[in-house]
């Protein structure tokens, strides 16, 4: 027989915070949060290798399901693959950096001579009407001063390259590295994140859908039609007999990117100052291939290469893609948009939740 001042055994509450049920689960979380911290401070380092990974996974996509038809190795068709990749676009690329900067370093000497000689002034004195713009760009700024700063920097970005060839290098071996594993593993990847992620099959999927279709879209509307103008800009350039045409050509497909600007901010300058130095053949030429052709392949490629895909306002695509270059690097080109079109679909996710809840 129970003494009368025992009491038996209260249950746990699930709704009361003070029980252990509440305080074993407040720990969990805390862990779990903890853990997710400490795993993203120890894989931040490796995020632009992820980033462009991933890029190239879903720009070499159709290429990696033909190898994968030809092979019922796995392994072997990602290798396949990621050599492939590589000999398409890192070959290319170091051929590219380097007579960059040949040009770059060449150009140097012969902005400072025509400015010290005073002949950059020619194609402005020889107009009564540019002449004084001539005379205030002299007055106004110090223009040896800033062809001194851009060779010095251009001197240090060089040698910090070189030093940091060893980092760039290690970078793109782990971009080819993780590569592979996306590739071959991209289904396994697929399926873990449908057990960990708190979402139905169709809510990740739909996610999923939207952020292919962002990194496609960047990568092909963005980064693809920037090369092509970038070339198509630095090819009339060379046929013109302008000074350092890669050159140039780098920097127009560089402002192509960026929403807003674009290479007309290069060829235009270019075209006026052919227009003042009596060459008005060359300046025509110039005007009409870079606002018919460069600035028109713009509007064939890219509804040929993304179509509907990228369902982001304008106003978004600028400050995801400007935003992500300035948090994420280079790699925020494509990390910009997936961050902002991951955002908007789970919150979709919690709006299409919410109106169900009403619903019922």
């Amino acid at each position: 027989m129970q003494p009368p001042d025992m009491q038996p055994p209260v249950p746990e509450s699930s709704n009361d915070w003070g029980s252990p049920i509440q305080a074993r689960a407040l720990v969990l979380i805390g862990l779990t949060a903890g853990g997710l911290v400490l795993c993203y401070r120890m894989t931040a380092p490796f995020i632009a290798p992820l980033a462009w990974a991933l890029a190239l996974a879903v720009m070499f996509a159709p290429l990696h399901r033909l190898v994968e038809s030809r092979t019922t190795r796995p392994n072997l068709a990602a290798l396949l693959t990621v050599i492939a990749i590589a000999c398409m676009v890192v070959a290319p690329s170091i051929l590219i950096v380097e007579r960059l900067f040949e040009e770059a370093s060449n150009a140097v000497p012969t902005i400072r001579a025509l400015i010290e000689s005073g002949e950059w002034r020619a194609p402005f004195d020889a107009n009564a009407i540019t002449a004084p713009i001539g005379r205030w760009i002299e007055s106004q700024f110090d223009l040896a001063g800033l062809v001194q700063a851009a060779g010095s920097w251009l001197t240090n970005t060089a040698t910090s390259m070189l030093r940091g060839s060893v980092v760039q290098v290690v970078a793109l071996v782990m971009t080819f590295y993780v590569l592979f594993y996306f590739l071959r593993d991209r289904l396994l990847l697929l399926r873990a994140l449908r057990r960990i992620l708190p979402l139905s099959t169709q809510e990740l999927t739909r996610i999923y859908s939207q952020v292919f279709d962002t990194v496609h879209a960047t990568i092909y509307g963005t980064v693809v039609v920037a090369v092509v103008q970038g070339a198509l800009g630095g090819l009339m350039f060379w046929w013109l007999g302008l000074p350092a045409p890669i050159l140039w050509g780098v920097v127009m497909g560089a402002l192509a990117v960026v929403p807003v600007l674009g290479a007309f901010v290069v060829w235009l300058p270019a075209a006026l100052l052919l227009l003042l130095s009596g060459h008005e053949i060359r300046a025509l030429v110039l005007v009409l291939w870079g606002a018919v052709v460069v600035g028109g392949i713009d509007n064939l490629l890219y509804p040929m290469l993304v179509g509907a895909r990228l369902k982001m306002h304008t106003l978004m695509a600028f400050m995801s893609i400007v935003g992500g270059l300035l948090v994420f690097g280079a790699a925020g080109v494509v990390l910009g948009p997936v961050v902002f079109t991951l955002t908007r679909a789970l919150l979709e996710v919690w709006i299409d939740r919410n109106a169900k809840a009403d619903a019922q």
